[in-house]
């Protein structure tokens, strides 16, 4: 009677990894895709990872028709802000930001921060690498271009 049960259990197991090794796997299963943008402050060009919210496809619609240009003046000694020029949908939270994060404030400015700050903003991205980041913004108003790249695909 065992081996019944054990050639059973046997021929149980060789069935469920044939159908499980028949189940095709998505190929691109533990990866997504990540949206990124230039930001080109005078002679410096920054990348910047965006996040996932309807601001930011909105911006990428933006992008998409052309590069977005935005004057931006120094505010409080730790961030730059400027006139979008148009209203994007926000979902403002609490946060509290850091070096290199770019925030939509009031539905219609992007906030650029070379500090840090606590207020209630819809985030738009960060600064992958900051080196040169604070001699780009210097101490006066700057232009700030931003421009879309292509999607690359990273791995979770």
């Amino acid at each position: 009677m065992k081996k019944i049960l054990c050639l059973a259990a046997a021929l149980a197991l060789a069935c469920c990894l044939a159908f499980c090794a028949a189940e095709e796997i998505p190929e691109n299963s533990g990866e997504a895709k990540k949206l990124k943008m230039n930001v080109q402050i005078g002679e410096f060009c920054f990348t910047a990872t965006l996040e996932d919210n309807q601001a930011v496809s909105e911006l990428v619609e933006m992008m998409e028709q052309e590069p977005v240009t935005i004057e931006m003046e120094d505010y409080a000694g730790f961030e730059k802000v400027g006139a979008l020029g148009t209203r994007l949908t926000a979902k403002d939270v609490q946060t509290t930001t850091r070096s290199g994060d770019i925030v939509l404030y009031n539905s219609s400015n992007i906030v650029i921060f070379y500090g840090t700050n606590s207020w209630a903003y819809t985030r738009i991205g960060h600064i992958d690498d900051l080196t040169d980041w604070e001699t780009a913004l210097g101490s006066g108003s700057v232009t700030a271009v931003f421009s879309l790249i292509e999607e690359e695909t990273i791995e979770e």
